[in-house]
């Protein structure tokens, strides 16, 4: 058996091991790889909207990039840690450092040229379908074909070969220096338990109470100036909380006999303590790479839901004009006109909004009837104002609250009579900038002159939707945008740019997931050979299926949540800052984005349990 044929069946023998190495490697390399398909791509070198996307999508490729190199020099170094013994005993079978070291080269050039082809291969089966998903999430006018990408495949191969032989010199050198004492011993040579200061315990519980706090309270545009002191004292908080505060109460709990000796607790605890040392490190960058996820993808969510929901909430109707220049007839006439010529058929309805004058402000002032006529257009309730009486409403699409308490003000008719305010009530029926009145239809009659009128005019489609956009995009072109609005076309053209940007921070955000989930595991297939011997002594004085089941449950569940839901609280934390900076609430997408990678996590559990359970088991 030759030197390549011994490093070829390391690796075929380590498989277990190897393969989240390997499989997190390849997904990182297909990611690249599409990216790259999307910037050479022969659709999007046209007009300047292309060439944003284009190069967006070759800046991520860029960031996946970098962020693949300390990955994987990361799992590298955790596997080579977990073979130390291995690497013993072949110096004691006559093996040179040297040799070894050219073992490891070859192994994870190997893994590495496997992962480059297979990652490269798996991005052109899924090409086809990704280009057609691209199509509608980037919200590209000119279609993108498949076609048989050359220079990505080029750049992606020698990219990562690259960045494989960087890794593989690096990481051989990791060895050099261990005594041939410390490989023989590996794992069984004992760190000793780790020990919590009480000081460092303390600070730990104040940088993170106090970072969260300041994220709560502070709001609108403070929020950018407490972000960076926000994060920093944060991530030191949360490095405090896994080497320190864990240690502390782990400790704490040891003392108290009624739950350390209750059970199988006492193999928990003396377990889980001895080791946190290790997993402290390995528990910090999981919380902090899952934060980057989680933050990434939910910020992008809500901002979108900021940029979107402005719109829709400020038009409530399918098109609205409002005329400020000469030919307005003409110009309802024309949209009316293009509106059948699309085959687009409505309901509309238009008013005067009409402001008066009330202790040195304007407050508009409704009728019944043109209320009820936009109410109708909506399908919200009408109402029914009784003479001598008015209501207020607050519109829901308004950026900001009345100067003034509405309820409180009486309205005086030319007749000397007023009308006092009798109810409020939310509604988003006529477009208003803020809080206005309803009168009845005889009331308004009577009103004083007003000091500003403006007309608008409003259409609800009711059948021929998908020629909104269409006729939209006509009528921009014959009317101004300060006169009419499309709200379709207007959450069209957002999306149409903003498209690349959730996309990009989609794939970045799963890659950097997908990272994190693999960091856990290496750190628990590390341990697997020790806790193979563990617990087969342990058996033999008598623990029970059952009870193996359940330490080990309760080990691999701290092992996998403990660090996300540190993650989960960082994200949270931080949408709830970004809803405070856009004074919008995004809890809706926050939720559904932590939930979203929070019943991922579940899944990856429950698959690596499985296995590691079996492997434990089948040694007993």
């Amino acid at each position: 058996m030759t030197f390549r044929q011994f490093a070829f069946n390391n690796v075929i023998r380590n498989k277990r091991l190897y393969a989240a190495y390997f499989l997190s490697s390849l997904f990182t390399v297909m990611v690249f790889f599409t990216f790259s398909i999307f910037a050479n791509h022969p659709s999007l070198s046209g007009d300047e909207m292309n060439r944003v996307v284009t190069k967006g999508m070759g800046t991520s490729a860029g960031i996946i990039y970098v962020f693949s190199f300390f990955f994987i020099l990361y799992s590298m170094s955790s596997f080579l840690q977990s073979r130390k013994k291995e690497f013993g005993l072949l110096m004691m079978q006559g093996m040179s450092m040297k040799q070894i070291r050219l073992m490891v080269f070859l192994e994870n050039m190997l893994i590495g040229l496997l992962a480059t082809i297979g990652g490269i291969l798996l991005g052109l089966a899924f090409a086809k379908v990704i280009l057609l998903v691209a199509e509608n999430v980037l919200i590209i006018e000119s279609a993108l074909p498949f076609y048989f990408p050359t220079k990505a495949i080029s750049i992606t191969f020698i990219s990562f070969l690259l960045l494989f032989f960087i890794i593989s010199i690096f990481v051989t050198y990791v060895l050099r220096s261990k005594k041939l004492i410390e490989l023989i011993k590996g794992n069984k040579m004992s760190k000793g338990e780790p020990k919590a200061h009480l000081i460092l315990t303390i600070l730990a519980v104040l940088l993170l109470g106090s970072g969260y706090i300041a994220a709560l309270l502070v709001q609108g545009v403070m929020v950018v100036f407490a972000m960076l002191p926000v994060i920093i004292v944060v991530t030191i908080g949360t490095y405090l909380l896994f080497t320190q505060l864990s240690v502390y109460l782990i400790r704490r709990l040891k003392k108290n006999e009624h739950i350390f000796w209750s059970k199988t607790n006492m193999l928990l605890f003396s377990d889980l303590a001895f080791r946190m040392k290790d997993n402290a490190r390995t528990f910090f960058m999981v919380a902090m790479v899952s934060t980057v996820a989680f933050c990434a993808i939910g910020s992008l969510f809500g901002f979108q839901s900021v940029l979107t929901s402005g719109i829709k909430q400020a038009n409530y109707t399918t098109f609205k004009f409002t005329p400020h220049e000469e030919g307005e007839a003409e110009k309802v006439e024309r949209i009316n006109e293009i509106l059948a010529e699309e085959d687009i058929k409505t309901e509309t309805a238009h008013m005067i909004l009409t402001n008066f004058e009330m202790d040195a402000t304007q407050v508009m002032i409704a009728s019944e009837a043109d209320y009820n006529n936009f109410a109708t257009l909506i399908g919200e309730t009408k109402v029914d104002v009784k003479e001598g009486e008015a209501l207020v409403v607050k519109f829901q699409g308004a950026s900001f609250e009345a100067p003034k308490n509405l309820l409180d003000k009486a309205i005086t008719l030319t007749t000397g009579n007023t009308l006092k305010p009798v109810d409020e009530i939310s509604s988003k029926a006529i477009p208003a900038l803020e809080s206005y009145y309803i009168v009845s239809d005889h009331d308004y009659q009577n009103l004083p002159k007003p000091i500003s009128e403006q007309g608008v005019y409003v259409w609800q489609v009711v059948d021929g939707k998908a020629e909104v956009l269409s006729a939209s995009e006509r009528l921009y072109k014959e009317i101004p945008r300060h006169e009419f609005t499309s709200v379709e076309y207007e959450v069209y053209e957002i999306m149409k740019f903003y498209g690349p940007v959730l996309f990009v921070g989609l794939f970045i955000g799963i890659v950097f997931f997908v990272s994190a989930g693999s960091f856990l595991y290496f750190r628990l297939y590390m341990d697997l050979d020790e806790d193979k011997q563990k617990f087969k002594s342990i058996s033999k004085m008598g623990l029970t299926e059952k009870e193996l089941k359940k330490v080990l449950n309760r080990q691999t569940i701290i092992l996998f949540f403990a660090p996300i839901i540190v993650a989960l609280i960082h994200g949270a934390v931080a949408l709830t800052a970004l809803s405070n900076l856009f004074q919008f609430n995004i809890v809706k997408e926050s939720v559904i984005v932590l939930s979203v990678f929070l019943a991922i996590q579940i899944v990856y559990f429950f698959i690596v349990r499985f296995f590691y359970t079996k492997q434990i088991k089948a040694a007993l």
